[in-house]
C-alpha cells in the first residue's frame, strides 16, 4: 500500500479516475468534493469502473463492507474511503 498523501492529491488523483472511467458528462474538475455523482450522470456499471479503477490508482482493495452506492457517491465520500483504507 501507498504511505499515506495529502488528501488534496488524494482528490486530484480521484477526478483524473472519475474523468477517465466514470462516463460523466461534465469533466470531474468541474464538481465539488460533495456532488452527487450519480445524479451528476455516473451509472452503477460505471461506478463498478471507478472502483476498479481507484484500486488500481491507490494500490488497496475495498473490502466488500465499503461496496455501497453511498462510498462512492461523491469525491469527498471516495476520499474517505480511502483515508479508512490508510491512503490519505
Amino acid at each position: 500500500m501507498l504511505a499515506p498523501i495529502q488528501r488534496d492529491v488524494v482528490k486530484e488523483r480521484i477526478r483524473h479516475v472519475l474523468d477517465t472511467h466514470g462516463r460523466l458528462p461534465v469533466s470531474a474538475e468541474a464538481l465539488p468534493d460533495d456532488a452527487n455523482l450519480y445524479a451528476a450522470g455516473m451509472t452503477s456499471h460505471a461506478s463498478v469502473n471507478v472502483m476498479l479503477a481507484l484500486e488500481e490508482e491507490f494500490d488497496v482493495e475495498f473490502p466488500d463492507e465499503m461496496l455501497t452506492r453511498t462510498a462512492f457517491e461523491s469525491i469527498g465520500s471516495i476520499a474517505g474511503a480511502l483515508t479508512t483504507l490508510g491512503v490519505a
